[in-house]
């Protein structure tokens, strides 16, 4: 009886299994179906992956628009906003970690109260500073925003790995004569490269793919990938959706995300063995 169960037990466990699986991949395959389909709507797809046959037109089609600036704008901005929330980050949260000044715990506690509003809630204010500041239909404007609103968070997330590493590190580097900018570019960022390299590919990944705010502050000649690939499919009333040809773009659009993995994975990996000596 007990061997019945189990056998029992195995087979629904594999049909659950089998069904959370083309549940989670049924949507991935069929993008990539419709990204290859000759049709030009969702309504013409079929619901069969590739059963509408093979072809490259969304693609003509994609870069025949300005797809390739689109691309350009974003990267522009996503590699930008990575630079200075790294760079910021980081030095913020060494000096938060192994200094003591005045008004430190409150001016933690600031950063931490900004992140309990949506930032949704200043968007109309950052709207009027970037008229106010010429950053209208500028991308520098889109970089500054981000960047700033990734700096308390993100602050928060270094400092408490930074805790985590041993100060005697640094007395024994400052007593060989290295100067706090030595110790922090020699011994904790070496320590910590795991965790700057997730906030690496988190400040890249944020820009990547909003929507909202550069559709506020963009024009036509500078708009990033979103604005961009949701023209297809939002164009509006009476006008037929050209969801192959968004689906072609999303499908290029992944691509940076799955390089990112593939080279972070192994840079994590070794990054932790070197930070695991702890005291």
């Amino acid at each position: 009886m007990n061997n019945t169960t189990q056998k029992l037990f195995k087979v629904f466990a594999t049909i659950f299994l089998v069904l959370c699986c083309a549940m989670v991949l049924y949507p991935m395959v069929y993008t990539v179906s419709v990204a290859f389909s000759p049709m030009r709507t969702y309504a013409g797809a079929e619901l069969m992956p590739f059963a509408d046959g093979f072809s490259l037109n969304q693609y003509y089609i994609l870069f025949e628009d300005n797809f390739v600036d689109w691309v350009m704008n974003t990267l522009v901005i996503a590699i930008c906003v990575m630079i200075l929330t790294v760079i910021c980050c980081t030095l913020a949260a060494y000096v938060f970690s192994r200094f003591k000044f005045m008004m430190k715990k409150q001016m933690m506690m600031a950063m931490l109260i900004l992140q309990i509003f949506p930032s949704f809630v200043g968007m109309k204010a950052m709207y009027v500073i970037t008229m106010r500041i010429g950053a209208y239909n500028e991308l520098w404007g889109l970089i500054l925003v981000y960047a700033a609103g990734n700096i308390p968070y993100n602050t928060w997330l270094i400092k408490s790995y930074l805790d985590t590493i041993p100060k005697s590190l640094d007395e024994a580097a400052r007593i060989d004569g290295a100067s706090h900018l030595t110790i922090f570019w020699k011994v904790i960022l070496p320590m910590a490269k795991p965790m700057v390299i997730f906030l690496a590919i988190t400040s890249f990944n944020g820009p990547w793919m909003d929507y909202i705010f550069p559709k506020m502050i963009l024009s036509d000649d500078k708009f990033t990938l979103a604005i961009g690939l949701m023209k297809y499919v939002a164009q509006g009333a009476g006008t037929v959706d050209q969801f192959t040809t968004f689906a072609a773009g999303a499908l290029l659009v992944s691509i940076p995300f799955v390089v990112m993995f593939i080279i972070s994975q192994k840079a994590m990996v070794t990054g932790l063995g070197a930070g695991a000596v702890k005291e």
